[in-house]
């Protein structure tokens, strides 16, 4: 058999994924390793974010819709007590407000109107900064992962350079190895940020989302109260 054709042969069956790694000096083996595991990170973030936000979707529209068939404000006021998403936690914060506003000798409308609204405002921040967590984990892979692949490649092509240079030998077999373990890197680098990238904006969608669900019912909860309030006037 020709011997450039048995070289060629040789080049190409090193140059699968793990003879890739293997092949690899240190620098780019912890490129891809650390690359691989934000990917791992990543995964993980999007589908622990995305069974959540779910979960307080539905949340959320239960307790909606059990808000508006109740009997009585008052009513609801022990239940939402004992539940823990972010629609029940809204509601306990303005009518905790609403009842200490009211227990004052003196009553100003206009002042405790606004507590109301600062107080349920203050909740709907503080559960959306809590859901939002982790999403600027994925925003940093996504943005630094690219570069991080592009620097195994740098390195992977100077290495590439550097055994050419030491045997004076040009022909694939010496060139192919390093060339394609330094783009092994830089796919690597794009499998981890393309996944971030993507999850980064589909969460983000869905935690704007449930913060105008929240905000659209904190507004309606308001509204009720405002008219109690109009109620108590007329008194």
């Amino acid at each position: 058999m020709d011997p450039q054709i048995t070289a060629v042969a040789k080049a190409a069956a090193d140059l699968s994924p793990w003879a890739l790694f293997l092949q690899a000096d240190i620098v780019v083996k912890l490129v891809m390793l650390g690359l691989l595991a934000a990917s791992v990170w990543s995964w993980a973030i999007i589908i622990e974010r995305s069974r959540k936000l779910k979960a307080l979707n539905a949340q959320a529209k239960a307790f909606e819709d059990w808000f508006w068939k109740a009997d009585g404000i008052d009513s609801m006021v022990d239940a939402a007590a004992r539940n823990s998403h972010p629609s029940a936690r809204l509601f306990t914060a303005g009518i905790n407000e609403w009842r200490t506003s009211l227990a004052g000798e003196r009553v100003d409308r206009d002042a405790l109107r606004a507590r109301v609204a600062s107080a349920t405002q203050v909740s709907i921040t503080r559960e959306i900064d809590t859901i939002s967590d982790r999403l600027n984990i994925l925003a940093t892979i996504g943005s630094v992962a690219p570069f991080v692949g592009l620097f195994g490649t740098v390195w992977g092509i100077m290495r590439s350079f550097t055994a050419i240079a030491a045997s004076q030998n040009t022909t694939l077999a010496v060139v192919a190895p390093g060339i394609a373990e330094a783009l092994f890197a830089t796919a690597i680098g794009l499998f981890a940020a393309i996944p971030a990238v993507i999850g980064y904006n589909r969460l983000l969608h869905s935690v704007g989302r449930l913060e105008t669900r929240l905000m659209t019912f904190s507004e309606e909860f308001q509204a009720l109260l405002s008219r109690l309030l109009d109620g108590m006037d007329r008194k």
